[in-house]
């Protein structure tokens, strides 16, 4: 039998299992009962890696990169698994930055497609369950593993760590984690294990007590990372500095120049794109992933302090399940918008986007892709002009 290329390894994935990617909602599946089957039919152990659990409404992403820079940096051989991705499917899967192999992904997907299973898994519990057996058999020192939706109920919730982190709370989600912060808190802290320690990125009035309560009960230290530092790359960065100390108190000892290098490397290192990166400099465009209500007022508060005095020219676009009535609100009536579609059909029509940009008085014009989108922009930019484009991953996968 001819052995079959990457490419259709991928499309088979994408087409076989659901992907909330794709189709949002309705990929979601609000239990453990299929990861479980799946990790148990592959016979991949979940105990011979040390695992760093990470979940947030924001911050997760750059979270898990600029750690498992920082250990790369250190010298350990360092597991990453994120979502989404932007490009290539294997960017969830890294081992100190290099992507799991194309070989590995058709061996893995292949195995998948020969197994007389009786599981009906996700395209995200496939990926996880592949990310874990690359850790495993390129036998990783240590694992950073992302979460995708949630926290109790995610799939990645299957691994017991000895480092439980929570970046930060948001309204996002509501049809499946609840309608307030409280509530989407307490589905979160479901990755807070018994007598596993855990760093929380955000402590107030309203979520601080819920962390406490459970740290209480499962006996787990909370360690807290606050910082109102106005850019939320350096409020991640707190968070990152206070899982080393953790972390070294438990045999993964760093020293401050490898997480100074872990920054400055975190590209190479992680592969993290898409969080105030600067994609060019005449004029300047700055690339951001920001898509809910939090992620989108913590971009414009940093680029506010970086740039205080710049025209702005912002090229937006959407997936439709958005909350518009509150992402609009933070949009400065201030600047020229270039609103766009996507490929990815959870992308707002054009439609959509003169409906949002009427109902908020914006000063705006519409394109059919964010190439698009992104030149007129720069046509128009002058030496004060500062670009931002941002609103989805699907979005930045058409510009980079």
């Amino acid at each position: 039998m001819q052995r079959q290329s990457y490419q259709s390894a991928i499309d088979w994935l994408f087409q076989q299992f659901p992907s909330y990617q794709n189709i949002g909602a309705g990929a979601y599946k609000p239990n453990l009962d299929n990861i479980h089957a799946l990790i148990s039919e592959l016979s991949i152990p979940l105990t011979k890696v040390p695992y760093v659990h990470v979940a947030g409404t924001n911050g997760k992403g750059s979270t898990c990169s600029i750690l498992a820079s920082t250990l790369t940096e250190a010298g350990y051989k360092v597991g990453l698994f994120t979502s989404p991705h932007i490009n290539d499917f294997r960017e969830r899967i890294r081992i100190n930055g290099v992507l799991i192999q194309e070989e590995a992904v058709i061996d893995f997907v292949t195995h998948i497609q020969d197994a007389s299973s009786t599981v009906t898994p996700s395209f995200f519990e496939i990926s996880l369950a592949m990310a874990l057996d690359h850790f495993n058999r390129e036998r990783c020192d240590i694992a950073i593993i992302e979460t995708g939706l949630g926290g109790r109920l995610d799939a990645t919730n299957i691994i017991i760590p000895i480092l439980s982190v929570i970046t930060n709370i948001s309204l996002e989600h509501q049809i499946f984690l609840g309608d307030t912060r409280a509530q989407i808190a307490a589905e979160k802290a479901g990755i807070i294990k018994t007598t596993i320690p855990v760093v929380i990125g955000q402590m107030d009035e309203e979520i601080g007590p819920v962390f406490s309560q459970v740290c209480e009960n499962l006996r787990s230290t909370l360690y807290s990372a606050t910082s109102n530092h106005p850019n939320y790359l350096e409020r991640n960065k707190v968070i990152v500095q206070k899982c080393l100390e953790v972390l070294k108190n438990i045999g993964f000892p760093t020293k401050e120049e490898h997480f100074d290098l872990g920054i400055q490397h975190v590209k190479s290192n992680a592969g993290l794109r898409g969080r105030l990166q600067v994609i060019n400099h005449q004029p300047l465009v700055i690339a951001d992933a920001a898509h809910n209500e939090d992620g989108i007022r913590s971009m414009f508060r940093a680029i506010g302090t970086m740039y205080p005095k710049s025209d702005l020219r912002i090229v937006y676009g959407s997936s439709a399940d958005k909350d518009l009535d509150q992402i609009g609100k933070l949009f400065p009536s201030k600047a020229d918008y270039y609103l766009t579609q996507f490929k990815n059909p959870r992308s707002l029509s054009e439609k959509q986007l003169y409906e949002f940009s009427s109902n908020f008085g914006l000063n705006a014009r519409f394109y059919s892709s964010p190439k698009l989108a992104l030149q007129a922009a720069q046509d128009s930019a002058n030496e004060s002009t500062v670009i931002i484009v941002f609103g989805s991953f699907f979005l930045l996968e058409e510009i980079f």
